[in-house]
């Protein structure tokens, strides 16, 4: 209850800024939509704290909402945030050079709130199910649960004519949606408009070319596009100022223009060719990645001005600060998967935009700490586009200063260094989805174990290359979480076919990060256990809904079907039997070790040697409906089932007696299944069998 204490108060001071709405000059639908989201989602969380909670019970039932309580006062809190930068008014044209674009409301800020709501709303069902003491309420409460998680909802239409206001998407909110940000654009070009007419005598010179290029932007101009306006509006400005120079050959400076602080990206050449691939640039937005602004041009000097917006620090420098061998202070489970988030977010949407990275590495993910929260950071992408003009990344000598004698080659997937051994080649591995996957894989290892891939290899340079190409990977130490070990092996497969695409990453993170709101790990991550696997989640997600496979990203609004059909499968699931997985899919013991088709040598190290499967079941998540006894007699009476199918023979399962040691029955199967695996390489004999006399076979 204090945490939504916490939010109410957060939502008070929303109100009090909401009251000068009307003085917002950047971004005010996008304000007035985030705040009646906002209100819309207390509003919820009060009606559904009243329909299946009880007061008195408050400090003992209602514990498990404190958690994802906790992470949405958090969202709430930066939306505050975003509010209040957007009221404040100083420096015009540099706040509309810098925002101008800006698509934080719905992509990053709402986009947040309906990844945790669903957790919420869980964590209320979960806790309404053991509310009160009459026995029939409460039967009542789970059978009105047991509908609402039905097959017969598992559809976008129907989930959202059904549940559509209980997780904040009715109708006009999806609209507002899709066209606040419309709204604020046309907003912008009325008042350079109005500056441009209305104030002409008080503008500079400088500023009425400022405003043309700004219109012409907004209003995607045919002018505009594959042209760079002159780089006297940059270098002319009374302000301008070059402050330093950055890392990266010489091409980043930090500048002071228009009162705000910026990145110059600067480079010497012929823009013909690159001006169709600048003015894609010039026309991203989002949250994670790195925004190009605006770009110049000197037609005498041949000198390109790319001004791009500032972040100061690296991930490299980041995790030396806080995860480096003196410290060894690991990021949280829960802070590394939203890292891990934003990157593939950031990625997802550049590949929506055919832009492939190449150089996906520490070096390359700039990180800003947020003023909100401890330990969580706003994460974009940089160092993408424009290859043909890059000589290094902007902050790759940190690579080789901070963290030692870092080879580059550890972040290639292996066909693309495959593809460097032979000579002449035109790189067409090296900008691929699948290699920019890859090397997501390898960051995620540094953000879950706080080290450099192979930090402790001794071998370098073309020996190691050798080693990824044959499989080998980093060891995970103990503990870790299985579901993000799993997730990280997917992405480092040998074979590219088998990695995932970003698309799928976003939807398995975005359901991890519910699943560690609902189940926070207490200082104790080796007891974090979901009941499934949740990339075999996305499998049966994807088979159901191919046309989620890859693409566009989704829109912000799918996001809950997205959890709900996720929370479908995860019951369907957990109804499941390890032996009628293994039977139906007789190929999952490959790939439920962690191996990689190319022989990695990898070890998950997680759990015990004796659990061959992908996912230990004997833990049933907490957010799980389904008691763990129930699944048991389901699973036992599905088995004869299985055996009694169309095409399969009848066959009885060999009994012993008691005085028959079990190990018996084992080395007899293994001796008579065809094919199979030495005993030496079988999980170890269980504490009860050691010691016991075999009997002669």
């Amino acid at each position: 209850m204090e945490q939504f204490r916490h939010i109410g108060e957060v939502l008070g001071s929303m109100k009090a800024l909401m009251v000068l709405q009307d003085d917002i000059q950047f971004n005010q639908c996008q304000c007035c939509l985030l705040f009646d989201i906002f209100c819309l989602a207390f509003d919820t969380i009060a009606e559904e704290i009243r329909h299946n909670l009880k007061f008195e019970e408050k400090n003992k039932k209602w514990k498990a909402l404190e958690p994802p309580l906790g992470e949405l006062y958090r969202v709430f809190k930066e939306g505050e945030l975003y509010i209040k930068y957007c009221l404040d008014f100083k420096d015009w044209w540099g706040k509309a050079i810098s925002i101008h674009q800006n698509k934080d409301c719905v992509e990053y800020h709402i986009h947040n709130l309906f990844c945790l709501f669903p957790a919420v709303i869980e964590a209320i069902e979960n806790a309404g199910e053991i509310a009160g003491l009459n026995e029939d309420d409460m039967k009542k409460r789970k059978v009105v649960l047991t509908r609402k998680y039905s097959k017969e909802w598992n559809d976008p239409k129907l989930f959202h004519w059904r549940f559509g206001k209980q997780y904040l998407i009715p109708r006009e909110i999806c609209n507002r949606l899709e066209s606040a940000w419309k709204q604020d654009k046309w907003r912008l070009i009325e008042a350079l408009e109005d500056k441009r007419i209305l104030l002409s005598d008080a503008l500079t010179k400088n500023e009425h070319r400022l405003a043309d290029l700004l219109i012409k932007k907004l209003n995607g101009s045919e002018q505009f596009k594959g042209k760079l306006f002159p780089s006297s509006i940059l270098l002319g400005a009374k302000d301008y100022q070059v402050r330093r120079r950055l890392e990266g050959g010489g091409q980043y400076k930090e500048i002071h223009w228009l009162g705000e602080s910026f990145v110059l990206r600067h480079f010497y050449g012929e823009v013909e060719s690159l001006n169709s691939e600048i003015s894609t640039l010039l026309s991203l937005s989002h949250p994670n990645v790195l925004q190009y602004l605006c770009g110049f041009y000197d037609d005498d000097k041949k000198e390109c001005l790319l001004v791009m917006e500032l972040i100061n620090k690296d991930l490299v420098s980041f995790m030396k600060e806080n995860c480096s061998a003196r410290r060894r202070i690991l990021l949280s489970f829960p802070v590394a998967v939203e890292i891990m988030l934003q990157i593939a977010r950031g990625m997802e949407y550049l590949h929506s935009q055919k832009i492939y990275h190449g150089d996906l590495n520490p070096a390359n993910i700039l990180v800003k700490v947020r003023n909100s929260t401890e330990g969580y950071l706003q994460v974009k992408v940089s160092g993408y586009g424009l290859s043909s003009v890059k000589t290094t990344t902007r902050n790759s000598t940190n690579q080789n200063t901070d963290q030692g004698t870092t080879d580059t080659c550890i972040w290639y997937a292996p066909e693309v260094l495959a593809e460097q051994e032979q000579p002449g080649s035109a790189f067409t591995c090296k900008y691929s989805e699948k290699a920019d996957v890859y090397s997501f894989g390898m960051l995620c290892f540094e953000l879950l174990t706080g080290k450099v891939p192979f930090e402790d290899d001794h071998l370098q340079g073309e020996k190691m290359s050798r080693n990824i190409r044959t499989g080998e990977r980093p060891l995970f130490p103990f503990p870790s979480p299985k579901f993000l070990v799993n997730l990280t092996k997917k992405c480092w497969q040998n074979d590219p076919v088998q990695r995932p695409s970003f698309s799928s990453i976003c939807r398995i993170l975005r359901y991890i990060k519910k699943f560690l709101a609902m189940n926070p790990d207490n200082g104790q991550p080796q007891l974090l256990s979901p009941s499934v696997d949740f990339c075999e989640i996305e499998a049966l997600f994807v088979k159901k809904f191919p046309a989620e496979e890859g693409g566009d990203p989704a829109p912000a609004s799918r996001i809950p079907f997205q959890m709900f059909a996720y929370k479908l499968a995860e019951k369907d699931k957990t109804s499941m039997s390890i032996k009628d997985d293994e039977s139906q899919d007789p190929t999952n013991d490959a790939t439920s070790t962690g191996r990689d088709d190319g022989g990695s040598v990898v070890d998950d190290q997680l759990v015990p040697a004796s659990d061959t499967a992908s996912v230990s079941f004997d833990l049933i998540s907490v957010s799980s409906e389904t008691p763990v006894k129930k699944i048991s007699q389901r699973n036992k009476s599905a088995e004869p089932k299985m055996r009694k199918g169309p095409g399969t023979t009848k066959t009885q399962t060999p009994r012993h007696s008691p005085a028959q040691s079990p190990l018996r029955t084992f080395s007899h199967n293994l001796r008579s299944t065809k094919g199979s695996m030495s005993p030496l390489t079988m999980s170890p004999i269980h504490p009860r069998i050691r010691g016991r006399p075999v009997p002669n076979s």
